[in-house]
């Protein structure tokens, strides 16, 4: 039973920021898991900041009947499960009736099939006359195109003076080249480039967000993000926890087409691209455009996939619920790739993604070249450690930077340290899932951080050699759970002369959730 209409003026708004206009926001698939763990949880944080606006309503559909207040019980559910889950990103110490009960109190459900036309009449019938509105399709991507064409042939992505329309595109956004750009097309009938919002939830995290903040703002790092100074850089997505309850998407999907041309593309676009104009979205964008586009086509001799193997009490891949005895999938994916522009020229941008490995760890490491030895020819120094700047984006928040110092002594020695920074020493960092800032920036229509079809399509393309390669599916070599994975992906570094930066070191490791891929 929840309590009277709370306002959102009862939390007060973080510096610089105020509540979004009103809007409805529609979700599809309102019983789904994405809706309970993510979605719910970013929009009582954005209640407890009072960035919400008073006259916002949320409708959930999905098929099933289901009374309003017996989908608001669940949710609640859900969300204290959530909020005491200590290895999640929701956790929280207590949970604020208020800000929950404000967001339950406008929480509304309808039942209805995606594909036929009934839902819509009856969605079209509840929305009424609404200004402002947000479709969030939290669905199976075989639903975007009928969803979408469904919304336009009923009038609802028709926006006017009283107000927009807007329609959320969670990943994965096609399987290829060929299905990206046919599902861009199909939607493009019935909605504005301007209307669909492509989100990729890694953008919204802050330490995401901060690699441009690093960059640009920052006179000590901008000038040597560049072919002169940079010998390479590593993105690394690793995760312990295996496919889990995910076997069945795992199976159609891989490791490499769920996370390379997005996730980790996307973070590449964030180191690599050229310095805008402005934080307009579309400056934004149009550089990150340029850097995806100005990836060279991956060939096979690019890529690594692995799949974990049963090791001690470690179930492996094939033994997971949904995954076929005889399994070709990669949990595991390695690729080595190059940016075909000035600033780039000849510096590898090396990835890896995978499941069931050493260490849970999202970082970009941008290593720098190495400087003459000619000073140190009459020390005892032999080589010296490369200076590595390292973006950690999970579970650590902050930097590190390794550099070279005088050991001390009356003999000239040099040692390696470090200096690091963790965002929690500095700023108060409250429990956040990713979609906040998302969702708030969908509501205000600021869409830097979501992705358009130029950039959809440019990053499908540059992997679909790979994707469908002459020579038949690139081999899927083994890795035993709880390693670095398969020793073909060390290879592939040390052909260049090389290597991974080792996952396990001193930082703590803390365990995973589940986080959505």
């Amino acid at each position: 039973m929840s309590t009277p209409l709370a306002t959102a003026t009862s939390s007060p708004q973080p510096a610089g920021k105020h509540p979004a206009p009103p809007c409805t926001l529609v979700i599809f698939g309102a019983a789904g898991d994405l809706t309970k763990r993510l979605l719910m949880p970013a929009l009582y944080n954005l209640s407890s900041d009072g960035l919400l606006d008073d006259k916002m309503k949320i409708i959930g559909v999905n098929h099933g009947e289901l009374e309003t207040s017996a989908w608001r019980d669940q949710l609640t559910e859900s969300l204290k499960s959530f909020a005491a889950d200590k290895a999640g990103a929701f956790h929280t110490s207590k949970l604020d009736d208020r800000a929950w009960n404000w967001v339950a109190d406008r929480l509304q459900y309808v039942a209805g099939e995606f594909e036929t036309d009934d839902v819509f009449n009856k969605l079209k019938q509840t929305l009424g006359d609404s200004g402002n509105v947000i479709f969030y399709l939290a669905v199976s991507s075989r639903f975007f195109k009928p969803i979408v064409e469904r919304l336009g042939r009923a009038g609802l992505l028709k926006e006017s003076d009283q107000g927009f329309r807007r329609v959320v595109i969670e990943k994965p956004f096609g399987h290829d080249y060929a299905s990206a750009k046919d599902l861009n097309e199909s939607i493009l009938k019935f909605a504005g480039e301007n209307q669909i919002y492509r989100i990729d939830h890694f953008l919204g995290k802050d330490t995401v967000q901060s690699i441009l903040a690093v960059r640009f703002a920052n006179a000590l790092f901008e000038p040597i993000f560049r072919r002169e100074y940079i010998d390479h850089v590593q993105i690394t997505a690793a995760e312990t926890i295996g496919v889990e309850a995910r076997g069945g998407f795992y199976e159609q999907t891989g490791a490499f087409r769920d996370m390379v041309p997005n996730h980790l593309f996307q973070l590449l676009g964030m180191v690599a691209m050229e310095p805008p104009n402005s934080f307009d979205a579309e400056a934004v964008r149009d550089k990150k455009a340029e850097i995806f586009d100005a990836i060279q086509p991956l060939k096979p001799n690019d890529v690594v996939l692995g799949q974990y193997e049963k090791s001690g009490t470690m179930a492996g891949y094939r033994e997971e619920a949904d995954v076929a005895p005889d399994s070709q999938t990669e949990t595991y994916a390695a690729a080595r790739v190059f940016v075909e522009n000035w600033r780039w020229a000849g510096v590898p941008f090396y990835l890896r993604t995978g499941k069931r490995m050493t260490a849970r760890r999202t970082e970009i490491s941008v290593q720098l070249k190495a400087v003459p030895f000619l000073l140190f020819r009459d020390t005892p120094v032999d080589t010296l450690v490369p200076n590595v700047l390292t973006l950690r984006i999970d579970p650590e928040h902050g930097t590190t930077f390794d550099f070279n110092v005088k050991v001390p002594g009356p003999v000239m020695q040099v040692g390696a340290v470090k200096s690091s920074f963790k965002y929690g020493d500095f700023f108060d960092e409250k429990p956040n899932v990713g979609y906040e800032t998302l969702l708030y920036d969908c509501m205000l229509g600021d869409e830097t951080l979501f992705q358009r079809a130029d950039s959809i399509e440019t990053s499908w393309a540059a992997v679909d050699g790979v994707l469908h390669p002459e020579g038949g599916p690139l081999p899927v070599h083994g890795y035993a759970s709880g390693s670095a994975g398969p020793k073909e992906a060390d290879e592939l570094l040390k052909a260049d002369g090389r290597a991974w930066r080792p996952l396990a070191d001193e930082h703590t490791q803390k365990p995973d959730h589940d986080d959505k891929n």
